[in-house]
């Protein structure tokens, strides 16, 4: 195998144009890590105060309602649902739907569309 020469290349973000769909498919990894590891921290921090008492859940609230922790909401607010809409979007891929290429775009730029009209629906209705 070491003296082959003519081998061919496995495919690599050089070779394919970047459309819609790959966008959308890397920011579903994207946003799926940021769930994991920011998510998990804010719910485990949220968790603990509850348990924590008063005074625990008292400096909780005080970060959450705060401009950065409303920042931080919000974001993950977001990356609930384009996680959601994008995760719907591949199942519907998976049973064999939605492959012509036309389809494939449109359903590419709707997804993070849809999930940021979702998010400020969710904060509308939490801050009113």
């Amino acid at each position: 195998m070491a003296g082959v020469k003519n081998r061919p290349l496995s495919p690599h973000l050089q070779i394919w144009r970047w459309g819609p769909a790959m966008a959308i498919s890397i920011l579903h990894r994207v946003t799926g890590n940021g769930l994991a590891f920011a998510g998990l921290g804010v719910l485990l921090w949220w968790l603990g105060a509850l348990v924590g008492g008063e005074a625990a859940y008292a400096v909780f609230t005080t970060h959450a309602t705060a401009w950065y922790g409303r920042v931080v909401l919000i974001g993950l607010t977001w990356a609930f649902f384009s996680h959601m809409c994008s995760g719907l979007r591949h199942f519907v891929l998976d049973i064999g739907a939605g492959f012509e290429l036309q389809s494939n775009n449109f359903w590419s730029v709707v997804t993070p569309i849809v999930a940021i009209v979702l998010t400020v629906a969710t904060w509308a209705t939490i801050l009113r």
